[in-house]
């Protein structure tokens, strides 16, 4: 699988970034313990980012596993008690005949 990089900088190079002094220039301790801050983040992102493309690799496995379990299975078997549930002519005026029976009783068949 092709990583794409999202962030420009690592953090090997927030930590060895060098910054020239000026007369009025920053804190260097200052600029040091936010930079020490920046790295911290960037390796809670990249732990992060590690383990979400693992669990995806997981997830992504176990549904072709799945997929491939519902392959295997054989086609579910319908009893012979049940009718089908096709619209076939003989369902149709199967279901219409036990309607039938079952509205009007036996005043059809007087």
């Amino acid at each position: 699988m092709d990583k794409k990089q999202i962030a420009n900088l690592s953090r090997n190079d927030i930590y060895e970034k060098e910054f020239k002094s000026s007369m009025r220039g920053y804190n260097q301790d200052d600029v040091d313990q936010f930079l020490d801050e920046v790295i911290k983040d960037y390796e809670a992102f990249e732990n992060r980012i590690k383990s979400l493309e693992q669990e995806n690799e997981s997830l992504k496995e176990e549904l072709a596993a799945a997929r491939e379990k519902v392959k295997q299975q054989p086609p579910k078997e319908q009893s012979e008690n049940q009718p089908s549930p096709g619209n076939t002519n003989y369902d149709i005026l199967r279901r219409v005949s036990n309607l039938e029976k079952h509205v009007f009783g036996s005043k059809l068949y007087e």
